[in-house]
């Protein structure tokens, strides 16, 4: 909604105590990490399950009871929607997020988690046009922004509480297209 109360938070996900900090006094937290991260000594980090961990742990340490983790079409029950050859191009971000989903239901249960898999993102501007689909089957194409939309409508959403959805936009042509019809989950 419009007059929602919603306030992005800067800072290093891989600091637990930054991202607690960051997060004291919260209601309800979203999750988008993902990437690599540059380290001073040249190698690199990735945020995908360290900084979705500590995300995950700083909610529990605060009691904060609502969350929602953005991760991949690929993980979990969706392995089989992404074909081998881009599963393997993939591996080391979709394993460490399945890792994080996993933390995340395993050890978590008084929250009400949501995870949301978006499929291949693009950033152009939103269609309005994205959908969320209980089925881990399919796999297309989302804008980022249609993502973010549909991430706050599913915070809402007490459908959505411990499930796990793919978003995807119907309507943007996808080299991955499939004949059946993808059905539509219920926000409300």
């Amino acid at each position: 909604t419009d007059d929602a109360p919603v306030t992005a938070i800067v800072g290093d996900a891989m600091d637990q105590k930054t991202v607690e900090n960051a997060m004291d006094g919260c209601d309800a937290a979203i999750s988008t990490f993902g990437g690599k991260t540059e380290l001073p000594n040249g190698s690199t980090q990735t945020v995908d399950y360290t900084g979705n961990a500590n995300f995950i742990e700083s909610a529990g340490i605060l009691g904060v009871t609502r969350v929602i983790l953005v991760t991949t079409v690929g993980c979990g029950s969706s392995r089989q929607a992404i074909p081998d050859q881009a599963y393997e191009v993939l591996k080391e971000a979709i394993e460490a997020k399945n890792k994080a989903e996993n933390l995340l239901i395993k050890y978590y249960t008084n929250t009400n988690w949501t995870i949301i898999r978006p499929g291949g993102l693009k950033s152009e501007p939103m269609t309005g046009k994205a959908i969320l689909t209980a089925d881990t089957s399919v796999l297309g194409l989302v804008h980022r922004e249609d993502v973010a939309r549909l991430v706050l409508e599913a915070l809402y959403s007490p459908n959505t509480e411990r499930k796990i959805l793919s978003a995807l936009d119907p309507s943007i042509q996808s080299s991955n297209k499939s004949d059946k019809p993808i059905e539509e989950f219920a926000l409300v």
